[in-house]
């Protein structure tokens, strides 16, 4: 289980090393996603609060990067956090998901991204549900249901 300790210490000695690695230049990936979905995994865009009716949404399944296809969380580990956004308590693999400092907006939090495309995702909280304690706040543009 990843808890907010593990979390640091990947800030601070590096995240787990992916299964693979997609490399794209900007205009492969402007011309494969929409421009939306480009503003939110390629330029760390954030979507307003409460937009995606994926906040409310519960059914079984998995979601994948929007991006690459790399799967990231189980609908299991979705939870109500009453943020506007997506929550889910745990990622589907220890190195699915990469970790980095943001500093953006005068707040400094922790960045998520996609381990094998670099795409934005959102960020993580450790104001979540036992027993991770954690909240992944992830943008739903970044997420494909699979």
């Amino acid at each position: 289980m990843i808890t907010w300790e593990k979390i640091k210490n990947f800030i601070e000695e590096g995240s787990p090393r992916p299964e693979t690695k997609v490399n794209k230049t900007e205009a492969e990936w402007k011309e494969l996603l929409s421009e939306e979905v480009f503003y939110i995994t390629r330029r760390a865009g954030t979507e307003h609060a409460f937009s995606s009716e994926m906040c409310s949404k519960f059914e079984p399944g998995l979601y994948a990067c929007a991006c690459c296809d790399n799967l990231l969380f189980n609908a299991s580990e979705k939870y109500d956090s009453q943020s506007g956004w997506p929550s889910f308590s745990q990622p589907i693999k220890e190195n699915s998901i990469a970790y980095k400092t943001d500093i953006t907006n005068l707040m400094v939090r922790v960045e998520v991204i996609c381990n094998n495309c670099d795409a934005h995702l959102g960020h993580v909280f450790p104001d979540g549900p036992e027993p991770s304690g954690l909240r992944y706040c992830i943008n739903s543009l970044s997420l494909k249901r699979k």
